[in-house]
């Protein structure tokens, strides 16, 4: 069976929660979550799932990524990797869509990166090495990591420009599933949070 990668975005933080891009700085988690999180290690101990057994697991070093897989119940298990710290954002750490459009009306993530901090050739360039160590072996593997980084992931997945990512959003504490559909790579589940709907 080829392998497939498995997404867990962290719970939500207070720049989450109010749309501020947090890059490295190391925001904990609210209590919605942690909660989350907990309701994402339950749902993912049950099928199809069931516990992931065999699956290889790694993390961000980030305390809200860390964190949310601790208590997902997978932090013995996880191996911390710098590769998927989320963007550093540079000079617009901190700072929400709309008070970088007052300074740059027609920015675009996406199209334009951040000053200052990662470019987006690096950006995609993490996002391939998680790719090529996803598909290096004959398992599954799970990350809990980022928002922009994850969506990178799933544009370099697909083969698609890291540019790509505008247009597969993530929200917090969400499980998505990259595998594969008649021998190319694919989208099996995306941006799912079922588990926090009950």
């Amino acid at each position: 069976m080829a392998p497939r990668i498995l997404l867990a975005r962290h719970g939500q933080t207070e720049w989450s929660l109010l749309g501020k891009h947090t890059g490295r700085t190391d925001i904990p988690l609210l209590e919605e979550g942690r909660r989350g999180a907990k309701l994402l290690g339950e749902r993912l101990r049950r099928g199809p799932w069931d516990g992931l057994e065999g699956v290889e697991i790694r993390t961000s070093p980030l305390a809200r990524a860390r964190e949310t897989c601790e208590l997902a119940g997978f932090g013995e298990r996880a191996e911390s990797w710098d590769t998927l710290m989320e963007w550093d954002y540079g000079a617009y750490e901190g700072m929400t869509p709309a008070e970088i459009k007052a300074l740059r009306p027609d920015w675009f993530i996406w199209r334009d990166g951040v000053p200052e901090g990662e470019s987006l050739a690096q950006l995609s360039a993490r996002a391939d090495e998680v790719v090529e160590w996803a598909r290096s072996a004959d398992r599954d593997v799970l990350v809990f990591a980022h928002g922009h980084i994850l969506r990178s992931i799933g544009a370099r997945w697909l083969g698609e420009d890291v540019s790509f990512a505008a247009r597969i959003r993530l929200d917090p504490t969400s499980i998505s599933a990259l595998g594969w559909a008649y021998g190319a790579p694919a989208i099996e589940r995306w941006n799912d949070t079922g588990h926090l709907e009950s």
